[in-house]
């Protein structure tokens, strides 16, 4: 990888000439001060990158022991105002977003005035069905303008929103509803997808069966034709939303009042909302967003997230509004119509900055670089990637055919809980390192612990991220159970956030992950809790019981491996296959497509009855030759009948 590297020579001074950060020394400069003077750094950012109606009595408090985090306690300020008002005197006319449908032909140009325009109307539409300052508020959409229309016209007064990622079904849509009290819902009649149509209100109707609380359903129309009503108090948006403009003042918030919940996969099997509030949340949007991708203001910026993960809240929707941006919002995905749809975007909209999923770019990448040559993309200067580990060869592949060896590449770690990138490189800053997601943002305190709890004392020895500080991005707690998230955040060292990934530091300082440590599994970046689908599949009468690992993908970074034990006398069958991956797809949702499905006599367990996923883990990988220690097991021959059967699958 010494070839992409040279970028460093022969482009950073070049760079540093414009980027925010323009050199090691003041990126470690910035860095000590914020660990070292945390109160004065954040204040300072927080006056340069946020309007307030009220300055806050302290910048931070927090005790980890009780998992207490309070960010700019006592300041006051509003979501919407940041990302609209405040622009309205020199931004009204430019471009807010460029949207592309999932057809090339739909488009739309949407100006920061439009958008000011419409969340005041829908802000004053949810008023006036009796939502107020910490109702909550169920968004179940495409990746459509409407989308964060909605989401600032529920910041606008005072209301939490809760994105719910089209691809889960109307169960897993239910399960939010229900844990968070919703009472209102906005939706489409239909999303489209790879020209196929994805019907949203249909998952809306069978979550209403269950959801009686629901006493609002808004539809936005997108077919043509108006559906029937699917529940009493059903809203036409574009009825509701006609007629002529409303102002609806901002509510003053507290910085530590809720601005969304977003659910993740959880430790008990079960989603749950993560909290994050407004104050922290948006100064580090903001800041994150504007120093790691270094975006200037007439460049545009192309986050191809869904809105419905947190890459989509924090980059592609807050940092890019709160930084007065012009971002891209595409509905479709990057093979349809033709593999050259990403290519032909960038060039039509001469996009600057492309951030995007190691998925997305193993997909590409696959395609070669004759969709690329088919267009002029030129304009791009930056490339970001985020989600899950970028192999090399699709490393070199994005740096080299995609930024033509000119573009910094930054691979930047995020999770939910994180609220933002943690570590990432700053561009024109230091050396890349492919694979690597560099250094700490600013504020970030991390350490690697061995499994003794000590901090790693060589090099490159593994254990896991922990983060020792708060920052003001981090989550605040799990929706209706503070004690869970204690104990899954803060208890397994006290005094300090487990990140639950496990990582290396290399001897420059540049931090590596290398993937999970808990039941949570990876697909194409999108994290599902095991417990979760092992909950749908023995909901079959006929499954005893079952165990869900992760195992490699080439493209996905990992797939879904099934062992499922039976009940005895009945025949496997590829039906019976075919059953249970379709229920565990209307349980949670087309996301969660199991690849493989082993049958197994039974589980390997500890004489305690303790599941060894580590084992089954490694069989799924096809890792026979390293199971570990196996003297715990209670019956031996229940691994040797999995390995004899996995290999027959892999001959097979």
């Amino acid at each position: 990888m010494a070839e992409a590297t040279k970028w460093y020579d022969s482009h950073l001074a070049a760079y540093r000439n414009s980027a925010c950060i323009r050199s090691e020394e003041e990126y470690r400069r910035w860095y000590r001060r914020s660990i070292e003077d945390p109160d004065s750094f954040w204040a300072e950012q927080a006056r340069l990158f946020l309007s307030w109606d009220k300055e806050w009595d302290f910048v931070l408090r927090y005790d980890f022991d009780i998992a207490k985090i309070e960010w700019f306690g006592g300041g006051v300020i509003n979501a919407a105002y940041n990302c609209l008002d405040r622009h309205m005197e020199e931004r009204k006319d430019k471009t807010a977003y460029y949207w592309v449908g999932d057809s090339p032909e739909e488009t739309r140009t949407v100006t920061y005035s439009e958008l000011y325009s419409q969340v005041n109307r829908l802000a004053g539409l949810l008023k006036s069905k009796g939502v107020a300052k910490g109702d909550r508020v169920i968004l179940y959409m495409p990746r459509i303008v409407e989308l964060p229309i909605a989401m600032l016209a529920c910041a606008r007064i005072g209301a939490i929103h809760i994105v719910v990622f089209g691809g889960f079904s109307g169960k897993a849509l239910s399960y939010r509803i229900q844990d968070c009290g919703a009472r209102v819902i906005i939706t489409t009649d239909l999303g489209y997808r790879a020209g196929k149509p994805v019907v949203y209100k249909e998952n809306v109707a069978h979550a209403l069966q269950s959801c009686p609380q629901l006493d609002t359903v808004i539809v936005l129309h997108r077919g043509g034709i108006k559906t029937s009503p699917s529940h009493p108090q059903e809203v036409d948006w574009h009825e509701a939303m006609a007629g002529p403009d409303i102002y609806v003042p901002p509510e003053p918030m507290d910085a530590e009042d809720p601005l969304f919940i977003l659910y993740t996969s959880g430790p008990t099997g079960k989603p749950v909302g993560m909290v994050h509030t407004h104050g922290g949340y948006l100064l580090y949007a903001a800041m994150t967003t504007r120093l790691i991708f270094d975006v200037k203001e007439d460049e545009v910026f192309w986050c191809t997230s869904d809105i419905g993960w947190i890459n989509g809240h924090t980059v592609g929707v807050y940092g890019t509004l709160l930084n007065g941006l012009t971002g891209v919002i595409h509905e479709g995905v990057h093979w349809y119509p033709g593999n050259d749809r990403y290519w032909e975007m960038i060039e039509q909209y001469r996009v600057n900055k492309l951030y995007t999923a190691p998925t997305v770019i193993r997909r590409l990448a696959q395609a070669g670089d004759a969709p690329i040559q088919k267009h002029d993309i030129s304009s791009l200067n930056l490339l970001g990637t985020t989600g899950e580990v970028l192999n090399p060869e699709a490393w070199q592949w994005f740096y080299q055919s995609v930024g033509k060896s000119r573009c910094p590449l930054v691979d930047a770690y995020f999770q939910v809980e994180t609220g933002g990138p943690i570590l990432s490189m700053l561009p024109g800053v230091a050396p890349l390192k492919p694979g690597s997601c560099s250094l700490p943002f600013f504020g970030i305190d991390p350490v690697i612990l061995d499994d003794t709890g000590e901090e790693a004392r060589f090099p490159n020895q593994q254990g896991v991220l922990c983060i020792r500080k708060p920052w003001p991005g981090m989550v605040r707690t799990i929706y209706g159970d503070h004690e869970l998230f204690i104990h899954t955040y803060f208890s397994q060292i006290p005094g300090i956030f487990f990140a639950a990934d496990e990582a290396k530091k290399d001897e420059d300082g540049y931090f590596w992950i290398i993937g999970r440590v808990d039941n949570v599994i990876k697909v194409s970046g999108h994290r599902l809790g095991a417990p979760e689908i092992e909950s749908a599949l023995t909901l079959h009468p006929l499954v005893t019981e079952a165990a869900v690992v992760g195992y490699p993908r080439p493209i996905e970074g990992q797939g879904i491996y099934a062992f499922v034990a039976i009940q005895k006398d009945v025949p496997v069958s590829g039906y019976l296959k075919a059953e249970l991956i379709r229920l565990v797809r209307d349980e949670i949702g087309p996301i969660a497509n199991i690849d493989v499905i082993q049958w197994a006599p039974s589980l390997p367990k500890t004489r305690s009855g303790k599941i060894l996923r580590n084992i089954l883990d490694k069989i799924a990988s096809g890792k026979f030759d390293d199971l570990g220690d196996t003297s715990a097991i209670a019956d031996p021959s229940v691994i040797e009948t999995l390995v004899r059967d996995r290999l027959a699958q892999s001959n097979g």
